[in-house]
Formats: structure tokens, sequence, C-alpha cells
């Protein structure tokens, strides 16, 4: 979008004059809107960046008379007229019409610039130049990131659209003099800024993108693999962030998603490097969300056995028991990834156990207590359902499911006033879309939130990219369901996936009594409901502590977690809070 410097051989008419002055000052308002306030909701951004490109069009038609290429000016301003009513007739598809629209109108106006200052006079050249390709480089990151292309061009077209209004205004107000509102220096200055700016987030972008991890060879199976579960196909010895006196290896093993479907998984194991002889005691460790898409998987993280990661990691080996984590399928091996699927996350836990037990240099008992925080609280309480008929040689003798994503359907509604959370709501709908055929994901997610959910979805917990997560989280004012998202296929896939049944095992489920995010009352309910049909719970609460924090490092949980697995390793009758 060029800016328009009338000369002062050439004066505008009455009406042009009045019409420019209209628009400048049309200009400057929605450009002060958008730069100030860009983290507005997705629906009253994109209109007023479709208003905005309205606006400039009509700027750019006024000035095009005045432009050292008029009719290159011309067909410019058309083009933006065009695409701001294009995105306001059709907000069905106006996220993706607009991450495209802005990109390739950044990058044509800056040609535009790039090319007029060339063609213009000597003084004006650096300055639209400059102008010009940092104009290019915001297009390039706007299509680079399309789920933050509202932001990018809600402060860069904002900032435009007040410049071009100035000048407008300007020339309206003092036409035919060659003194102008700003010195030509401001100018000069702002389009500096403005290329040193786009420039540092291109390198940024560049580093982001280039620092996401990517699952190497090691995660692609043979393509002979049995279908057989339970079947170790590959290890090697792991080193990155193991602790001192404890070795490991990450494995990649066979597994099922559900009943005679076929996966692979990968997963990560942890032993003493001095144990007692002897058979030793599994825990078999469900990690929480880590994302939803190949290169999310705890083994593939810089530090997969750091704080947070696998709790009290340092007392389990002092102990003498070893650890099999699984990455779950579709996070290290190709998708799609069970999140929240209890079947899936159930059986690459057991299975992860069965296969390490042909681990050459540890020797694994057949006796196994399950641990699993938030997602892995969700998959270890569907291992206790499915261990007595799916993998009964695992010998489960106690879950533990720490604050667990224990009532889907209560989750899902409490995500719809999370917006920090909108990221799990795009992992639910991305699997239960991809592995559930009545699962719509079209219907079931707004139009206007599609797009950021799609790219919300394939960005893992971990990686840097997950700032872009957080800033678009803050664009929805609402949630990104089409509706009840409780209802419907979508519905009856949560409740089928909730885990009510039977967990021969006793259970210890723990929550922090201040987690905005599976909700203690929730919990309390599920507990309720657990306890009616017969089971044996351990039901505790830790007042103050939120999500995270019921397994941080200096959490009461973890001395009572290791107490009561020790018990339940040496047989000893299991404490319930169920009323008798």
């Amino acid at each position: 979008m060029a800016i328009w410097h009338a000369p002062a051989a050439r004066r505008p008419k009455t009406h042009v004059r009045w019409i420019a002055g209209v628009v400048g000052a049309l200009c400057v308002l929605l450009g002060a809107v958008l730069v100030a306030h860009p983290f507005r909701s997705v629906a009253v951004l994109v209109l007023l960046v479709a208003v905005g490109m309205a606006v400039a069009g009509l700027g750019e038609l006024a000035s095009a008379r005045a432009s050292a290429m008029p009719r290159v000016a011309l067909l410019v301003g058309v083009a933006w007229v065009v695409a701001g009513l294009l995105v306001i007739l059709l907000p069905g598809v106006a996220i993706g019409t607009i991450t495209v629209l802005a990109g390739v109108a950044l990058i044509v106006a800056g040609v535009v610039d790039v090319v007029t200052g060339l063609r213009g006079a000597a003084d004006q050249r650096v300055t639209v130049v400059v102008r010009g390709v940092a104009a290019v480089v915001f297009g390039v990151l706007a299509l680079s990131w399309p789920d933050i292309t509202e932001i990018v061009v809600a402060v860069v077209f904002g900032a435009r659209l007040v410049l071009v209004g100035v000048d407008l205004v300007a020339t309206a107000v003092r036409p035919g003099h060659g003194k102008r509102v700003l010195p030509r220096w401001t100018r000069t200055v702002a389009a500096v800024c403005a290329l040193v700016v786009a420039v540092a987030l291109l390198v940024v972008s560049v580093r982001v993108h280039g620092a996401a991890p990517r699952p190497d060879a090691f995660y692609d199976p043979p393509s002979d693999a049995p279908t057989t579960p339970g079947l170790l196909l590959r290890s090697e010895p792991f080193t990155r962030g193991v602790p001192a006196g404890a070795r490991a290896w990450r494995i990649l093993y066979t597994t099922t998603r559900d009943e005679g479907v076929p996966a692979t998984a990968s997963g990560l194991v942890l032993a003493p490097e001095n144990a007692p002889p002897g058979p030793r005691p599994v825990i078999a460790w469900a990690h929480g969300t880590t994302g939803a898409t190949p290169g999310c998987a705890p083994s593939l993280a810089a530090d997969p056995f750091g704080p947070g990661a696998i709790p009290a990691a340092a007392e389990v080996l002092a102990r003498g028991w070893v650890v099999v984590a699984t990455d779950y399928p579709g996070l290290g091996t190709a998708g799609p990834h069970p999140y929240l699927i209890g079947q899936g996350e159930a059986r690459s836990v057991l299975d992860a156990v069965r296969a390490a037990r042909h681990l050459g240099g540890v020797d694994l008992a057949e006796r196994t207590v399950v641990w699993g925080h938030s997602q892995g609280g969700h998959a270890a309480l569907w291992t206790g359902i499915l261990a007595p008929t799916y993998a009964p040689q695992t010998n489960v003798l106690g879950v533990a499911a720490l604050a667990p994503a224990s009532d889907l359907s209560g989750l899902v509604d409490n995500l719809g006033g999370l917006r920090q959370a909108t990221v799990l709501a795009a992992y639910v709908i991305e699997s239960y879309s991809e592995i559930y055929p009545d699962v719509d994901y079209s219907a079931m997610v707004r139009p206007t939130a599609r797009l950021q959910a799609r790219e919300m979805a394939g960005r893992c917990l971990t990686e840097p990219s997950i700032t872009v997560t957080v800033m678009t989280s803050l664009l929805f004012d609402r949630p990104i369901w089409n509706g009840d998202p409780t209802s419907g296929a979508f519905g009856a896939r949560l409740r089928e996936n909730t885990p009510t049944g039977p967990i021969p095992a006793p259970l210890l489920v723990a929550q922090g009594g201040s987690d905005p995010l599976i909700l203690p009352s929730v919990q309390d309910g599920y507990v309720r409901r657990r306890c009616a049909t017969g089971g044996v719970v351990d039901h505790r609460t830790y007042p103050g502590r939120d999500h995270l924090g019921v397994v941080a490092p200096d959490s009461p949980l973890l001395p009572e977690l290791l107490a009561w697995t020790q018990d339940r390793l040496d047989n000893r009758p299991a404490p319930t809070t169920c009323p008798t």
C-alpha cells in the first residue's frame, strides 16, 4: 500500500480533497484502534481489519492520480477494497481468507512501495524502499504464522493506516503546499524501525521453527513390524538428562489403539544404576499433556527427566524401582495420538511394560504400580480398567491417578471458560475427529476458530512456538465449540472415554484444592460415583495446590505417594475414603 504524497504542482479538486480528508480520518481512527488493542476477540479484530482494508483501498483510489504509478495504485486500491468486502461478506471463511489476503496484500503493497520509491524523487527513495521491504517481510511472517496473522496485521497494518491517514488529512487540509504535518525525517525513522522489527521477528521465527522437536529414524517402525502388541521392536541407551546414579533406554514397541487396530509407540525406561539383585518393581508412568502431534513425545524433550517430568524420580530410583514411561502413540511415532481416548492410552501403558521385559540389562518383576498425572491420570484410570483382561501378566497392584481427567464432559465444559486452556480443547477435538469417523471437526468448531485451533493442535507444549499459542488464546472471548460440545457424537464419545469401568486394584485419586483445570468439585463427584459401585478409592485433596503444584517437587503428595506405592508392593491392605 503506497503512502500518497501529493506533489505541489498537482492540486486535488475540492471534492477529492474532502473525500481524502474523510478517508484519512477513518484510517487514523481504525489504525489507532488496531495498534492499541490487538488482543481483542477474533470476530471484532477480523471486522476491524476488514474495514481497514476497504478504507485503505479507498485511500489508494483517492491518491492514485498523484501516484508515481497511477495505474498500479488504482489496481492496488481496488484489490484492497475487494479483499475487505470479501472478508466482511463471507464471515464463515473470514479467518482463513484474511490470513492469505492480509499476507499477500502486505507483500504486494511492499513491492509497490519499493518500485515507487526507486522511481520517485531521490529524497523519498530510501524511506519508501525501506518501508516497502519491511512490509514484504511482515507479509511473509503473516503467512508463516496464520493463527496470529490477525495480531501481525493489527499492529503492522494499523500503523500503516495511521501514516496513510495522516498523509491524506494533511493534503486535504493544506493542498498544494510542500509542508507536511510530520517532518520527513520522522517517516524515515519510522520506516527504519519497522524494518528492524520485521527482520528481528523473521530471525526469531526461523529459530522458533528450527527449535521444534522432530522424531528421528528411531521412531520409524520396521516395514515388517509384527502386529502382536507388547513386542519390543527397537531399543538403545539413552543419556540426555538422565539423573546421576541411573541409566536409561528409549524403546519402540508394538501396541494397539483399539481392538484390532495395531500401532507403534515409543517410550523411556529409567532404572537405578546399582539396583539390588533380583527383579525390580515397575512404576508405569503415564505423562500429562505434551501435545497431540509427532514431535511432542517426552523422549524427544530437552530434559525428559527434569522437574515436573516424573514425580519423585530420585526417590523412585533410590528405592530400586524401575520407571517405564510410555510416549503414547502419535507423539514420537506416526499419529493419530489418542488424546483422552482411554483404550489407546491404556494399551500403550501396558504394552510398554510388556515390551520393557524384553530389554537387556534390566530385570523387571511382575509387580506394577501405575502412576499418571492429568491426561496421564486419565490413562492410569483406564489402565486399571483394562489390565486384568488386556495384559494380566503386568500384575497391576495399584493405580495412582493424580489430578486425573476423570470426567471428560465436565472437563470439556470447564475448558470453555479458560482462555489459557483453549489449546487443550484444540487437542481434544483434533484427536477425536481423527480417530472417530462420526466426530465432524467442521461441525464442532466455530468457523472463526478453525484456523487457530488447527494451528494450536500442531504445536507441542514444550516447544518455543507455544508462545504463539498463548498469544492466540488471548483472541478468544468465547469457546471454540460450535454449540454444546457435550451433545451429539462428540459428547457421546466423551462419555464413552470417561473411565467408569471397574478397577480391581486399589486406587489413589489425588487432587489439588485450587486446581482451575480439573475442578475439585468435579473430581469429588467422580469419586462418589466410583465409591457407589463398590470400588476401593483413597481420595486425597491438597489445599492450595493447583494442577501442576500437586505434583511439584515440594508437594506433600509425593512422600505420601511413595509410601502408598510401597504398601501396594508389599501387599498391605489398601485404605479407602469411601463410606462404608
